[in-house]
């Protein structure tokens, strides 16, 4: 059983197009799926597939045919890592038993109640952190922590200087 990296990889891009939305205005060109796969190192057609999906849930826009590509739909402080969250992954982190527990066994009769418990307060606590923390968000502490990023402010200080 593999950890999902749908939220990982969703929210990666939507940075990178956010990145694209700070540098460049308003006016900035959609982000090809190439260009962001280029960042989240990985094939095109998974980005596809995700972007698709956020696109239903209007976090990102799509631009087909020339000039092809994707846009954020709303401005990144207001793009919640919850609203990534439902968008490629809705429902919730865990799963039940695939068939149920023996009802005349004691630990499988009671098992499922007890961890469906535990696991609606999981499921609260990781939405409430992720409703905390937006595309802004990240891409603020991923340049922040970025060796090119720092390179760069390095680089610009000591010119002005």
């Amino acid at each position: 059983m593999g950890a999902n990296s749908r939220l990982t990889i969703a929210s990666h891009a939507l940075v990178v197009i956010a990145h694209r939305l700070q540098k460049y205005g308003e006016q900035y060109d959609f982000c090809t799926s190439q260009e962001i796969a280029d960042s989240v190192n990985t094939n095109p057609v998974i980005l596809r597939e995700l972007l698709g999906m956020m696109e239903k849930q209007h976090l990102v826009r799509v631009q087909r045919g020339c000039n092809a590509g994707w846009k954020l739909a709303r401005q990144p402080e207001e793009i919640t890592l919850l609203d990534v969250y439902h968008a490629v992954k809705p429902g919730s982190v865990f799963a039940m038993h695939h068939t149920p527990p023996n009802p005349h066994c004691q630990v499988g009769n009671g098992i499922s109640s007890v961890l469906k418990g535990v696991y609606a307060n999981v499921q609260h606590t990781l939405e409430q952190e992720l409703a905390n923390t937006t595309i802004a968000d990240i891409l603020r502490d991923s340049l922040a922590g970025s060796s090119t990023y720092n390179v760069l402010i390095e680089e610009q200080a000591s010119t002005s200087i």
